[in-house]
């Protein structure tokens, strides 16, 4: 296996360019933040930029927890890359990533100086220290676990477009703002899954009412029970239905949340009198 290293300070753009440099250097695997990806997925890990401090973000990229380093280490040999790139802010860390999950020695140290502007780098850096945004090289379905309900927005996804013999290429990326990065606490409470649900249900054909959500917080998903009543002139199961629906649609858009289930019980129906 070759062992490349990126290197650069942080908010300089590793993880915006890393999937360049594998794309050019024709390197199958990226170490990133705690995170092994292998031909565009995630394969193991636990993403630093999903911590609630900087503190445990560096503990995460460094691999400093038992299980999260055996599960990488494990995840490597079971892929076998034959060539991988580790991003660190400094040669020397760098190097005890790769040390931690027992990779062979570095081939060679890239540095982010030498395959960027001035002018990309000032970019990266504002972006991550004004606006608190941060690239994973991966797109975004990748992450929708990893991150769920960790963002002010979803995640979004950029496209990059190499001109060369009349081809273009694609490549995505996700950006995410972590918990860490906020000026204070990030908090999504309850209150806010049941009025979504009571706005869609208010636009949903058969809904008469609301009775009762229940949202529970995992750490990678959200489970919603909805208690409602329906209206008897309509087929209450495909109302239901219909309200899972978009009330999934609806959660993931306005808090980032993975959705692993929305649970509809039909309480009760509205039943109207014939008027002679």
């Amino acid at each position: 296996m070759k062992v490349y290293a990126l290197v650069g300070k942080s908010g300089t753009g590793k993880s915006y360019q890393a999937t360049n440099l594998c794309k050019t250097r024709g390197i199958e695997s990226i170490i990133d933040d705690g995170l092994f990806v292998y031909n565009n997925n995630v394969q193991a890990g636990t993403s630093a930029k999903r911590q609630d401090t900087k503190i445990g973000a560096i503990k995460t990229a460094l691999f400093m927890d038992e299980k999260q380093r055996a599960s990488v280490a494990k995840a490597i040999k079971r892929c076998k890359p034959e060539s991988i790139l580790v991003l660190g802010t400094s040669e020397d860390m760098a190097d005890r990533i790769r040390k931690a999950i027992e990779l062979p020695p570095i081939d060679e140290f890239i540095q982010i100086d030498d395959i960027t502007t001035e002018s990309e780098r000032k970019i990266a850096y504002k972006q991550r220290m004004v606006e608190g945004k941060h690239v994973v090289p991966v797109p975004t379905f990748q992450l929708k676990r990893q991150f769920s309900g960790y963002f002010v927005n979803p995640l979004r996804v950029f496209k990059d477009r190499s001109f060369g013999a009349g081809s273009y290429k694609t490549q995505e990326r996700s950006v995410v703002r972590p918990t860490y990065s906020y000026l204070g606490e990030f908090i999504i409470s309850d209150r806010v899954i049941t009025d979504i649900v009571d706005h869609v249900a208010a636009g949903t054909d058969g809904v008469d009412e609301i009775y009762r959500v229940i949202s529970e917080k995992h750490q990678d998903e959200l489970l919603v029970m909805i208690t409602a009543r329906f209206s008897c002139d309509v087929n209450a199961v495909l109302a239901g239905r219909a309200l899972q629906k978009q009330c999934k649609m609806s959660i993931e858009q306005m808090t980032a949340f993975n959705i692993g289930s929305i649970n509809v019980e039909v309480k009760d129906l509205t039943w109207i009198k014939n008027i002679e």
